[in-house]
């Protein structure tokens, strides 16, 4: 039936395989297709300063970052966002500005082309966050993620800038290989900066020059080093080091990321999109951070990335959960075995493969005063509000 609307160009998502019944239709006919990388390229990146952020953790939230400096810049740039930014209530715009702030993805275009989706891009501006194993369903090594990032850094322009930690071995690997494009770091000790770091915030260093102090309420090391990479993007697009500490002031952070999502007989509701380990961890402490030592912190975990269902990083997970008091992983489709896994937690991990009675364990366990985390880069079957529910229940 879709067919039958005969269009005249087909857009291919990535998540369309050959098997797809109206996808072989399409080849059976002939029919003209380009990928959505491909397509977004030609159709709405092109002749713009397309200012992409890249790396394996911090895309959403950087990326988020960038254009809410832009915007309060006066710039108004169009965007794309894995996520949606709480300051515009939506993930992407498309506007007359010639900046265009892009969330670029390591993961595949296309069945039928396998290069990263950023290769599309053509940025101007390239931030890498940092470089970690992921995507275990496509990419069978760190080396392998490098060598896209490697093509990725070939197609940058010489007026251009690439914006990346101070202090990362992956990263360092794909710049040595070949870098045409000037390098500006950010982290101790380099082109950008942070001191005098405190539960407020923390100052801006140009260099060797304070540019002003950050005050926010935003948790963490890591989106401090995603301000510090967002305010030096801006910088290389004119926009002040000034204008952009005081547009993060105000910026008001990203769904899903450490997202409030309410509170129940005492006890708050967090969720966050964390399903890395490294991301698992740096969201936790962020929480820890917060809340101190005293408070208690039940962690709830879905592994549903691809690359934890395969089981690939499934060694690094009680570890990266050690700072939670009491942690609730549901099991449901993994392949491997969560309890076993979990088993250097001792009595602190509790695992269900049904999710209501995942539900009633975290609301047995939860008391007045206590946190709750959720982490997943799914929906979790609704259990925010169903967790919420729970809550309320006299006990």
């Amino acid at each position: 039936e879709q067919r039958l609307l005969r269009p005249d160009l087909w857009v291919i998502g990535n998540v369309v395989t050959r098997g797809n019944p109206l996808m072989e239709a399409i080849l059976d006919h002939g029919g003209r297709f380009v990928s959505g990388p491909q397509w977004l390229a030609e159709n709405v990146l092109h002749g713009k300063w397309v200012m992409a952020v890249a790396g394996t953790h911090g895309k959403t939230t950087t990326a988020s970052m960038l254009a809410w400096i832009l915007e309060q810049a006066g710039r108004r740039p169009g965007f794309l966002i894995g996520g949606v930014p709480s300051d515009f209530g939506l993930s992407a715009r498309l506007t007359e500005s010639p900046c265009f702030v892009i969330e670029a993805d390591e993961y595949d275009t296309a069945f039928f082309d396998k290069r990263s989706k950023f290769l599309h891009y053509r940025a101007r501006t390239a931030l890498i966050n940092n470089i970690e194993f992921d995507h275990a369903d496509i990419f069978p090594d760190l080396a392998a993620i490098e060598t896209q990032f490697h093509h990725f850094v070939r197609t940058l322009p010489r007026c251009g800038l690439i914006v990346a930690p101070a202090a990362d071995a992956a990263v360092d690997r794909v710049l040595q290989r070949g870098c045409w494009t000037p390098v500006q770091r950010f982290g101790e000790a380099s082109d950008w900066c942070a001191s005098a770091v405190d539960d407020t915030g923390f100052a801006v260093h140009q260099g060797e020059t304070s540019v002003g102090r950050l005050q926010w309420a935003m948790l963490g090391a890591h989106n401090r080093d995603n301000a510090l990479a967002a305010i030096a993007a801006a910088f290389h697009a004119g926009v002040a080091p000034e204008v952009a500490i005081q547009a993060l002031a105000a910026f008001g952070g990203v769904k899903r990321r450490m997202e409030w999502r309410g509170a129940a007989s005492g006890i708050d509701l967090y969720d966050d999109f964390a399903h890395h380990p490294t991301a698992i961890a740096t969201t936790v402490a962020g929480l820890r951070r917060k809340l101190g030592r005293r408070a208690r912190i039940l962690a709830v975990l879905e592994p549903r990335s691809n690359t934890m269902k395969l089981g690939v990083m499934k060694d690094r997970l009680a570890e990266s959960l050690r700072e939670a008091d009491r942690v609730f992983c549901y099991t449901e489709g993994l392949t491997w075995d969560a309890r076993a896994v979990l088993a250097p937690l001792g009595a602190v991990a509790h695992c269900e493969d049904r999710l209501d009675r995942l539900i009633q364990a975290v609301a047995a366990n939860a008391r007045a005063g206590d946190s709750i985390l959720v982490m997943s880069n799914g929906g979790f079957g609704g259990i925010h509000d169903k967790l919420l529910e729970a809550l309320a229940v006299p006990r």
